[in-house]
């Protein structure tokens, strides 16, 4: 019957797209058997239970600080975003997420099936096919994602190759009017307020394109109100919820096909680029950036020029 063809699995490297690869609510097989039956979503639970399948999750079987300048910053944020919103500047919103193996791992959630999905017993690193690191950026003026997943380290070099991707694919056409760049990052990590290599690739972002780039930093513990945590990331998970993520191409398709009633999409592509860790900069790379920090909070936030800027 056409509920018990929608509630299959989906099968590793099978180019499957829309609700075979998101998870599988009520609301969703709801809506996809109303494009042929008129039916709600009673019915199709009560449907659901009597072939004895119900919401499940996955059976494990198989072998702070707060900084003392923290209501300052998100005020000072408030006004810079409300700043370059009015002027139309684009503005991103930067984090790497949660990073995530690659195999037939316990992925937390539930789905509707008949039975639970076995995954391995344990969650050895070891164990993995290869590492998932997802770094995302979300749009502020769009509400747009866009998500590059890494195969290697996360370091400043793929958080800014990350950026510079959503510049050329994205960024640049829809913005490519603009000489300006406004970025909402978290204070530590690859993106982190007191990485030198972090402004260092930037400046040669900007330097490429010809932005002017300001950056504004949430304070430590701080990052969940970063606005790719929870206009994003919150979203990626739920629709990958209760589902092994097997390989990058079932993360990429989870990615892809994140969307919500308000109108959020999001794009996916895979970096296998290999980036060096443990690298420091040198004092001639540190001269060479053109930073100029805010009077407000300068540790948090400044602006990165292109040295040919007049």
């Amino acid at each position: 019957m056409a509920l018990e063809r929608l509630l299959e699995d989906a099968t590793a490297g099978d180019p499957i797209t829309g609700l075979k690869w998101t998870r599988k609510t009520l609301a969703a097989l709801t809506r996809e058997l109303q494009k042929k039956f008129h039916i709600g979503h009673t019915t199709v639970a009560r449907l659901l239970k009597s072939k004895g399948i119900a919401l499940r999750g996955n059976r494990k079987r198989l072998s702070p600080r707060q900084d003392a300048q923290r209501d300052r910053q998100f005020r000072y944020i408030a006004r810079l975003r409300g700043k370059f919103a009015k002027a139309k500047v684009p503005s991103i919103s930067v984090d790497t997420k949660k990073k995530e193996l690659i195999g037939t791992f316990k992925n937390a959630g539930r789905t509707w099936r008949r039975t639970p999905l076995e995954v391995f017993a344990t969650d050895f690193p070891k164990d993995a096919k290869a590492k998932a690191i997802p770094y995302g950026i979300y749009d502020l003026l769009r509400k747009e994602g866009y998500v590059v997943v890494g195969t290697s380290h996360e370091t400043p070099a793929f958080a800014v190759a990350a950026i510079r991707g959503w510049w050329l694919e994205v960024g640049g056409h829809q913005h490519g009017d603009k000489r300006e760049l406004f970025i909402l990052a978290d204070g530590g990590g690859a993106n982190g307020n007191h990485c030198w290599l972090w402004k260092w690739h930037l400046q040669q972002l900007a330097d490429e394109f010809q932005l002017t780039i300001t950056v504004a930093h949430y304070p430590t513990g701080a990052s969940k109100w970063n606005p790719v945590e929870h206009c994003l990331f919150c979203y990626i998970s739920r629709n990958w919820a209760g589902q092994p993520l097997i390989s990058f191409e079932t993360v990429l398709k989870f990615i892809r096909t994140t969307h919500t009633a308000t109108g959020l999409s999001c794009r996916a592509r895979l970096d296998r680029r290999k980036y060096e860790t443990g690298l420091k900069i040198t004092p001639e790379q540190k001269r060479q950036i053109n930073l100029q920090p805010h009077r407000i909070l300068p540790e948090y936030n400044y602006t990165i020029r292109p040295h040919d800027y007049k």
